[in-house]
């Protein structure tokens, strides 16, 4: 189970608010890290390591880069929770091990509300409120199970090496 408190965002969180794209020529995912959402000062005043985000419509859209979900994994952010998410972003994020949870509900949430997330169930603990979530399809949740598509794709090939007796 996570849990941790909510840093609320709105709607068209683009990836350029998460990390701006003058920090990319940094050389690790980890010196970029400390410039996410920088312009954002509730996040800077707010977060903590395994706190969980949460955006309305449309979190991660504008460029394609995949640092965006990097930093915010980097950050320590246990999950994203949002009404939606940008299509690319949403793909980067599940490649890297990084939980994306659909909420229809999530404009209800209130920044730093205390959120709990298990498989299947969002639970606001401030409130007592239970929100209905879309469960991720059976593929997508083996790959966040291994901790992102390169553990999942070491564990299925070291599963055929196995039973095919490594030839």
């Amino acid at each position: 189970m996570i849990r941790g408190k909510a840093i609320k965002f709105g709607n068209n969180i683009d990836t350029d608010q998460i990390i701006g794209a003058h920090h990319l020529t940094l050389p690790t995912i980890r010196d970029m890290a400390r410039y996410t959402f920088e312009h954002h000062a509730h996040f800077i005043a707010n977060f903590e390591r395994g706190d969980i985000l949460v955006g309305e419509d449309n979190f991660g859209c504008g460029s394609s880069r995949e640092q965006a979900p990097a930093v915010l994994k980097e950050r320590g952010v246990a999950a994203i929770v949002a009404r939606g998410f940008a299509r690319i972003f949403f793909r980067n994020a599940i490649n890297l091990g990084l939980l994306l949870i659909i909420c229809p509900e999530a404009v209800d949430i209130v920044e730093r509300d205390v959120l709990a997330i298990d498989t299947d169930r969002l639970c606001n603990l401030t409130t007592g409120k239970e929100y209905t979530i879309e469960r991720l399809p059976p593929f997508i949740r083996e790959i966040m199970d291994t901790g992102g598509i390169i553990p999942y794709l070491q564990r299925k090939a070291e599963s055929k090496d196995i039973s095919t007796g490594g030839s």
